[in-house]
């Protein structure tokens, strides 16, 4: 089997935006469900971690596109880990346009890449846990060192105490997610939705970057503070109340617009 995995998607109208192009957060699910799938292949997927009382969890995704795909397109995401420690994981993504038999262009238009991290809890203590304990380690067998993922790796998105209280919302049950706790996909959603749709006529999304920092649950009420960083990045942090009564910080994310 090859350490690479490939898998086809499509930009369905449903799921594209008033420019007719795909949803920054329905490509976040692609992503997620092509390492899904790539995992599971391999042995180290969702449904077994279950069963033995694992979860992954998505700590940190960076997604930079050059454009995104238009209505009907059909594109593959491939997906592919660089490297693994103790607790967490690298995996990397492009997304590619499926190759047209017989054209003049064989090689696969490139719509953007993403890069994340995951660690692997204890479903029960929600604690991380050793991923080499898996299968004697087999995640090793998989890793790639030798495939380009052009885009910046990120960092801590760092935010000052100028931030200004822009949204508070309430969540529900289509925010929860497998593993009890609000979607990843659903702050990238919530975030992107802090600006207005004339804003999103002149500039589309360049890159958006995301670090999970606490759980949130369904019930909470979320609140996000945004800065501003120049005319096309900003940068907004999420968060709950905790049991004291005290903010409790879930998520931190910066955007970058065209």
């Amino acid at each position: 089997m090859n350490k690479i995995g490939c898998y086809p998607f499509m930009a369905e109208p449903f799921h594209c935006d008033f420019s007719g192009r795909l949803f920054m957060g329905h490509l976040g699910n692609h992503m997620l469900n092509a390492a899904d799938f790539h995992s599971t292949d391999r042995g180290f997927g969702m449904k077994y971690l279950m069963s033995i009382g694992r979860s992954w969890v998505l700590s940190r995704l960076a997604i930079e596109m050059v454009e995104m795909p238009p209505m009907y397109t059909r594109f593959n995401v491939e997906t592919w880990v660089e490297s693994a420690m103790r607790y967490f994981t690298s995996r990397n993504f492009a997304v590619v346009g499926q190759p047209t038999p017989n054209t003049q262009h064989p090689t696969p238009k490139v719509y953007g890449y993403g890069r994340s991290i995951w660690a692997m809890i204890d479903t029960t203590t929600r604690q991380p846990t050793d991923i080499y304990a898996i299968d004697n380690g087999a995640i090793e067998n998989w890793i790639v060192k030798d495939k380009e993922c052009p885009i910046d790796k990120g960092g801590r998105v760092r935010m000052t105490d100028n931030a200004e209280l822009v949204r508070t919302i309430d969540t529900y049950y289509n925010d929860v997610d497998i593993n009890g706790h609000i979607n990843s996909v659903k702050y990238i959603e919530h975030v992107l939705d802090l600006w207005p749709m004339e804003w999103y006529r002149e500039h589309p999304v360049r890159r958006f970057e995301i670090a999970y920092v606490a759980e949130a649950h369904g019930g909470d009420r979320l609140s996000f503070y945004r800065e501003t960083v120049s005319d096309l990045e900003s940068c907004v942090r999420i968060v709950r109340k905790g049991a004291d009564g005290e903010d409790v910080e879930c998520c931190r994310s910066k955007v970058v617009f065209f």
